[in-house]
């Protein structure tokens, strides 16, 4: 076992892991944030991702020790202190890019680190960046609808599939 420290959501953290912990194990079992999903265990889904020193990563392919002394950002810190969604989270709900919700915080947070490098995609890029993502439910139209919305752009000629 060995004794790690990160800044999650802006508090910092610490903790006792093994070697073998994951990412995503340590938030969601060690800091009990299980807002960040475990859907594949092989970096397939995206539904664990996490932003780690203000780079989105899969939290299931980078271990617990390897964030030792990093600022993790997770679902559970995107939204004001008081509750309000920031921009990403209402525009999900507004275009109504959520149905089950599994997917929702990895969708989130790949979406915050699209936005972060390039702050008005076009539909493809958005498309293209969210290929990581496994969305079972939606079709991913809305959620890139949602997307959009989110960087302030129109998203009436957003074409319908």
């Amino acid at each position: 076992m060995s004794e790690i420290t990160m800044v999650v959501n802006g508090t910092t953290r610490r903790g006792s892991v093994e070697g073998r912990t994951l990412l995503v194990d340590f938030l969601r079992d060690g800091l009990g944030l299980t807002g960040t999903h475990v859907g594949c265990d092989t970096s397939q889904c995206g539904a664990c991702v996490v932003h780690v020193d203000g780079v989105a990563v899969k939290a299931c392919t980078i271990l617990a020790a390897e964030a030792d002394g990093a600022e993790v950002s997770t679902i559970e810190g995107q939204a004001a202190p008081d509750g309000t969604l920031n921009a990403i989270q209402q525009a999900f709900q507004d275009h109504h890019g959520l149905q089950c919700g599994f997917c929702t915080p990895g969708m989130v947070m790949s979406a915050a680190a699209l936005l972060k490098e390039n702050p008005q995609p076009t539909e493809g890029e958005i498309r293209d960046y969210l290929e990581g993502n496994i969305c079972r439910c939606t079709g991913y139209h809305n959620i890139v609808k949602a997307i959009m919305a989110a960087s302030g752009q129109d998203v009436g000629a957003v074409a319908a599939e």
